[in-house]
């Protein structure tokens, strides 16, 4: 028997089998087309959403996109294996409990990533913010999935695991446009009250960096055990917070001096008293 002739004969025995595999190739083929087309929509979809209307943070994105990758193969393996006949019902119970299993043995590592997404789609900070977050403080250099880096004012490396960062209160130094500065000098109470509040409003005219609203004050903070406590508050810009906190903590305390008043520091009086005992001793060997 030639070949064709054998052809025609597996035809004619098997063609209702070899229909039903064919038809199912071509499902398959057409699941996989499907699967990449989806994959690429969901690509461009996924930036779109997440960067203009989220505005949300680039690595953000870049989570989603792993996450919708590989869950559009799964589900496109699944349904090819269904279409085969191929039972998915056990698959799909196996990949259950392996999650469970890898969840509970990872449950540190998987608190850090929900904490690292959380951190991603509500910025409590964004790269290059200066935070503290209990023992930790330093600017933000990358927000990882498990982890955040910051380095801190004298060049200090730090990785803070995102669960650490999440769910404490935690401060941003650089969040809001504007910072609130009180700097307080301490007067002798032999000094006037007057002509102190006079210098420091010198200060506050000559200070183009304070902001006009709110206005700048100027009040008694404290009557110390040493000295009076004169506070000069002002609102600055944040990006500038520092520089004029150094220039002004100089300012206040030259101009303080050259206006006549002292900077008071602790002072302590000290009383010796003899012991009545003592003292009588000595009287009556003759001292």
């Amino acid at each position: 028997m030639d070949f064709h002739g054998m052809l025609i004969r597996l035809w004619e025995e098997h063609s209702p089998f070899i229909l039903d595999l064919a038809r199912k190739i071509i499902i398959a083929v057409l699941i996989i087309i499907g699967g990449k087309v989806a994959i690429s929509l969901s690509r461009r979809l996924t930036h779109k959403a997440i960067t203009e209307k989220i505005k949300a943070d680039e690595t953000l994105v870049s989570i989603l996109r792993v996450v919708i990758h590989y869950g559009i193969i799964l589900i496109c393996l699944i349904m090819i294996l269904d279409d085969f006949g191929i039972s998915t019902a056990s698959l799909i119970a196996l990949l259950g409990a392996a999650g469970v299993a890898v969840g509970f043995a990872l449950r540190d590592t998987l608190s850090n990533i929900a904490s690292g997404i959380v951190i991603l789609v509500l910025r409590p900070f964004r790269i290059g913010d200066f935070i503290e977050c209990g023992s930790v403080m330093g600017a933000v250099r990358e927000i990882g999935l498990f982890a955040t880096n910051l380095e801190t004012a004298d060049g200090v490396f730090i990785a803070a695991p995102n669960s650490s960062l999440w769910g404490v209160p935690l401060k941003n130094y650089s969040r809001n446009s504007r910072r609130r500065l009180d700097i307080t000098i301490n007067i002798s109470y032999s000094d006037s009250i007057d002509s102190a509040f006079q210098v420091i409003r010198g200060i506050i005219a000559c200070e183009s960096r304070f902001l006009g609203e709110p206005a700048a004050q100027v009040m008694v903070q404290s009557l110390g055990e040493s000295g009076i406590g004169i506070t000069l508050r002002a609102w600055v810009q944040s990006d500038v917070y520092w520089s004029v906190y150094w220039d002004q903590m100089r300012n206040m305390k030259e101009q303080i001096q050259e206006a006549g008043l002292s900077i008071a520091f602790p002072q302590r009086n000290i009383h010796l008293v003899k012991d009545a005992k003592e003292s009588k001793d000595a009287q009556s060997v003759g001292f």
